[in-house]
């Protein structure tokens, strides 16, 4: 089964850039899994148990580095690529 995310992540700190382009970076390492980020949130689009592990990786990842972080997530069913 395919599946479409949108994600935001907003660090609860000044220096919010670094931890953004870490977890942008991490979703990056799976190569089956296609990334498109804009200056709003990215897009994440793959296979659901890739793109679930992967995003569970980040979450915990961003939470153990960084501390407090809200995501703002959106699930799409289907490849819904541009």
């Amino acid at each position: 089964m395919k599946l479409s995310i949108e994600i935001s992540k907003y660090p609860l700190t000044s220096d919010y850039i670094e931890p953004i382009k870490g977890f942008i970076e991490l979703l990056n390492t799976n190569p089956n899994v296609l990334v498109i980020t804009n200056t709003l949130s990215t897009q994440v689009f793959g296979d659901y148990d890739e793109v679930m592990a992967l995003l569970q990786q980040g979450i915990r990842w961003s939470f153990e580095t960084y501390g407090k972080v809200v995501f703002v997530v959106k699930f799409l069913h289907g490849d819904l690529r541009p």
